[in-house]
């Protein structure tokens, strides 16, 4: 007499795909879903972002000068060192999704720990560049420096007179700090969603093997981090001198 086959014996395949869930129909409904889903929340964060970047854009028009001599402490050179890391990080994490595409378990894994390496480099450059404004007490708050002269040196003056308002300065900090941490946060809330993907392609998760649309949706939100970056690099540290 043959045994009765027990159904939990086959774990989670049910006549399904490899790597589709049970709630789908098939893998294109799957992918349709992860796309929507997906977009729904990049287009959240454009509003988000968005709101931040029309403050910024309002207030610097009306203190334009303020501004740029606010912003002349920045570091240009380790502003530009992050944007090429970011940019970098981008391309290897295009590079993972093509290797995902073409199930090539070893390169995804390695593009994908080149793209963490990335990201941890950006933030520990962005950790000097905070720590320079810290000691210099250029961050908001009751700390915020009230010396021009001693913060922002012969900048901060204008025929001998002192020339920038250290609220209007103190206000461009606010916003700094506000908007690149807010970045930053990203940065790091997507290192841990790209170790999460290492782990899923090192344990040969069907989710990943037999479907690289999860990978290309963490790939999307990376880019939208880049991009975000790519607006906040020459907002603060490219500003022209205004007339």
């Amino acid at each position: 007499m043959s045994a009765i086959s027990n159904p939990m014996d086959h774990g989670h395949d049910h006549g399904h795909e490899p790597g589709l869930h049970h709630q789908y129909e098939d893998m294109a409904q799957q992918s349709e879903t992860y796309i929507v889903g997906m977009w729904t929340f990049l287009v959240s964060e454009v509003m988000f972002f968005g709101a931040l970047f029309l403050i910024y854009t309002l207030y610097r028009w009306n203190y334009q000068l303020d501004f740029y001599i606010a912003h002349e402490h920045l570091d240009v050179k380790l502003g530009a060192i992050n944007t090429t890391v970011l940019l970098f990080s981008s391309f290897t994490m295009v590079m993972a999704v093509q290797s995902a595409q073409l199930k090539n378990r070893l390169k995804v894994m390695g593009y994908l720990a080149v793209t963490v390496l990335c990201a941890c480099t950006f933030l520990v450059i962005k950790y000097f560049e905070y720590k320079s404004k810290f000691a210099d007490h250029l961050y908001p708050g009751a700390g915020f420096a009230d010396d021009a002269v001693k913060a922002f040196g012969n900048h901060a003056l204008e025929n001998g007179h002192v020339a920038v308002n250290m609220n209007h300065a103190q206000l461009f900090y606010g916003l700094y700090f506000g908007m690149t941490g807010l970045h930053a946060l990203h940065i790091i809330v997507g290192i841990g969603v790209i170790i999460s993907l290492i782990r899923l392609w090192f344990n040969r998760a069907n989710t990943v093997i037999h479907d690289y649309v999860p990978t290309e949706m963490v790939g999307l939100y990376w880019h939208f981090v880049d991009l975000v970056w790519i607006f906040l690099f020459p907002l603060f540290y490219l500003m022209p001198l205004p007339r």
